[in-house]
């Protein structure tokens, strides 16, 4: 199953996409606009460089953000993988029921993902991951 994944991008969470994106932007790194996703309550910003990891910068809204637990126990940091698949679907009920990863929501559109289908889940031994379906 996981030949089928491919690396998208790392996702950071930050209280400031401006203050944790301006060290990316020295070391030669181009910036997406900064997208609000009004389902997870948070604002988005993608880094990218040639031959270098996508890094995606999550900063929350308000209270109600799906990220503030995470940046209050971890303050700046890296907190999610995502991959690729094909099929979030098949790979989304695989995980969860053979690799026994619990599911954060089922699938849904992401705005900063051109409206393509994510989905996030965890595994205390791998952390949280998220899947996009591939276009």
């Amino acid at each position: 199953m996981f030949n089928n994944f491919t690396f998208h991008h790392i996702g950071y969470v930050t209280d400031s996409i401006a203050g944790t994106a301006a060290f990316y932007l020295q070391a030669g790194y181009d910036a997406s606009p900064i997208i609000e996703d009004e389902i997870q309550r948070v604002h988005i910003c993608f880094l990218t460089k040639n031959g270098f990891p996508r890094i995606e910068l999550v900063q929350p809204v308000d209270e109600q953000s799906s990220v503030n637990k995470i940046f209050k126990k971890t303050g700046v940091a890296p907190y999610h993988v995502c991959y690729e698949v094909d099929d979030i679907n098949i790979a989304f009920d695989e995980l969860v029921d053979v690799q026994e990863f619990i599911p954060l929501f089922r699938p849904v559109e992401a705005i900063a993902l051109e409206n393509r289908l994510i989905c996030y889940l965890y595994k205390k031994e791998v952390g949280f991951i998220e899947l996009v379906n591939k276009y």
